[in-house]
Protein backbone atom coordinates (compact mmCIF):
# COMPACT_ATOMS: atom_id res chain seq x y z
CA UNK A 1 0.00 0.00 0.00
CA UNK A 2 1.42 3.38 -0.97
CA UNK A 3 1.56 6.32 1.41
CA UNK A 4 -1.28 8.01 -0.50
CA UNK A 5 -3.44 4.89 -0.28
CA UNK A 6 -2.68 4.58 3.41
CA UNK A 7 -3.66 8.20 4.02
CA UNK A 8 -6.88 7.71 2.06
CA UNK A 9 -7.64 4.62 4.17
CA UNK A 10 -7.06 6.57 7.40
CA UNK A 11 -9.34 9.35 6.20
CA UNK A 12 -12.05 6.87 5.22
CA UNK A 13 -11.75 5.18 8.60
CA UNK A 14 -12.01 8.53 10.38
CA UNK A 15 -15.14 9.41 8.41
CA UNK A 16 -16.71 6.05 9.24
CA UNK A 17 -15.94 6.43 12.94
CA UNK A 18 -17.34 9.97 12.95
CA UNK A 19 -20.52 8.82 11.22
CA UNK A 20 -20.98 5.97 13.72
CA UNK A 21 -20.38 8.38 16.61
CA UNK A 22 -23.02 10.74 15.22
CA UNK A 23 -25.52 7.87 14.76
CA UNK A 24 -25.00 6.73 18.35
CA UNK A 25 -25.47 10.29 19.62
CA UNK A 26 -28.68 10.67 17.59
CA UNK A 27 -30.08 7.37 18.86
CA UNK A 28 -29.21 8.36 22.43
CA UNK A 29 -30.97 11.70 22.02
CA UNK A 30 -34.09 9.94 20.72
CA UNK A 31 -34.09 7.51 23.65
CA UNK A 32 -33.52 10.35 26.11
CA UNK A 33 -36.48 12.24 24.65
CA UNK A 34 -38.58 9.15 25.41
CA UNK A 35 -37.27 8.99 28.98
CA UNK A 36 -35.36 5.77 28.31
CA UNK A 37 -31.95 6.72 29.70
CA UNK A 38 -31.86 3.66 31.95
CA UNK A 39 -32.40 1.05 29.25
CA UNK A 40 -29.77 -1.44 28.21
CA UNK A 41 -29.82 -0.03 24.69
CA UNK A 42 -29.09 3.48 25.92
CA UNK A 43 -26.25 2.24 28.09
CA UNK A 44 -24.77 0.23 25.22
CA UNK A 45 -24.94 3.29 22.98
CA UNK A 46 -23.31 5.36 25.71
CA UNK A 47 -20.40 2.92 25.94
CA UNK A 48 -20.12 2.82 22.14
CA UNK A 49 -20.12 6.61 21.96
CA UNK A 50 -17.35 6.82 24.58
CA UNK A 51 -15.22 4.31 22.68
CA UNK A 52 -15.72 6.08 19.36
CA UNK A 53 -15.06 9.44 20.99
CA UNK A 54 -11.75 8.12 22.30
CA UNK A 55 -10.77 6.99 18.80
CA UNK A 56 -11.68 10.40 17.40
CA UNK A 57 -9.52 12.02 20.08
CA UNK A 58 -6.56 9.90 18.98
CA UNK A 59 -7.10 10.96 15.39
CA UNK A 60 -7.16 14.61 16.46
CA UNK A 61 -4.05 14.18 18.64
CA UNK A 62 -2.07 12.86 15.71
CA UNK A 63 -3.40 15.40 13.23
CA UNK A 64 -5.45 12.88 11.26
CA UNK A 65 -8.85 14.40 12.01
CA UNK A 66 -9.40 16.23 8.82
Amino acid sequence: MTDAEQLAAYRAMHAAIQAEYDRAADKMAALKAQGKEKTATYRQLFARKLTLGELLTWYKTYGLAG
